[in-house]
């Protein structure tokens, strides 16, 4: 029951990482493009994508 607990406070702490990653104030902070595509978009869906990323790692993770 500790594991599940454990994973659950992982998720949460990530969750609140998130959040100020994602409002307007960082979101407004790239400018440019690279390669054709806006920097905005790259770090809005780069962060998106880590986000996830890092919620399955926690979710399948084995051990303590």
């Amino acid at each position: 029951m500790k594991r599940a607990s454990l994973s659950r406070q992982r998720l949460a702490a990530l969750g609140l990482l998130g959040l100020p990653l994602l409002t307007y104030p960082l979101l407004g902070l790239p400018s440019g493009s690279w390669a054709g595509i806006p920097a905005g978009y790259l770090y809005l869906f780069g962060v998106w994508a880590g986000l996830i990323a890092l919620a399955a790692w926690v979710a399948e993770r084995k051990g303590p």
